[in-house]
């Protein structure tokens, strides 16, 4: 199935049981499933007193993770530096990767999700091989049947080619999908690509506020079995 058809609503999404609300559900990874602010605030910090000196607010660390590519987070930090940057980004945050958590609730909803005959996916500003590091943590890899890394697309949340792609690869129509995120980028994606944005509060990476383009937000996993 093309994009374009994707994108359009048609395809073999209209075969679903309409009983299922969302047959299909997308997730964001970093702050959504699992609960990575700490580790990825922490390297940002690492990186930007490291390369550029100075200090930082929380703000102006984390305001653009989760959307367009970390080379393009960085350019706000020093436009001149990115490479080194990144690099240095990398180098403290892989190895965090062994601490990691899924968030409060979210591994159980995922597998009552998965039992009820939901097909699962997660669209992630997160490079394939950065995705591997947190499934190799955490057992919840066979739950979901497509991945999409931010290095998958040549466009990034805001833009929907992500989700489109994850789509795609599940042969659905966005009619038939939710996505569920914790930034704003995960909500505008969501509405360019004509899927229910489903936004939550728990990531502490963005405030809720910021969620002003989702269709509805949620404050524990719980509730997003009665949505989908």
């Amino acid at each position: 199935m093309s994009v374009a058809a994707l994108a359009s609503g048609d395809g073999e999404g209209a075969g679903y049981d309409r009983r299922v609300r969302h047959p299909v559900v997308l997730f964001d990874l970093d702050g959504t499933v699992i609960d990575s602010g700490g580790i990825i605030l922490a390297s940002m910090r690492h990186a930007a007193e490291t390369v550029v000196g100075g200090e930082w607010d929380d703000y102006e660390l984390m305001k653009a993770v989760g959307g367009p590519g970390l080379e393009a987070q960085m350019v706000a930090l020093d436009p001149s530096r990115v490479e080194e940057l990144v690099r240095v980004y990398r180098a403290h945050n892989e190895p965090l990767h062994d601490t990691l958590e899924c968030c409060d609730g979210i591994e159980d909803v995922l597998e009552t999700l998965k039992e009820r005959g939901h097909r699962l996916g997660i669209v992630t500003a997160k490079r394939r091989v950065t995705v591997d590091l947190a499934f190799a943590r955490l057992p919840i890899e066979h739950l979901f049947e497509t991945v999409v890394g931010g290095d998958e697309t040549a466009q990034h949340k805001p833009h929907p080619a992500p989700l489109l792609l994850a789509l795609e690869r599940l042969g659905a129509a966005p009619a038939d999908a939710a996505y569920v995120g914790d930034s704003p980028f995960d909500m505008q994606a969501a509405r360019a690509a004509g899927i229910r944005a489903i936004g939550v509060s728990w990531g502490r990476i963005h405030t809720a506020e910021k969620l002003s383009d989702a269709d509805v937000v949620i404050h524990s996993a719980e509730e997003l079995l009665e949505l989908v």
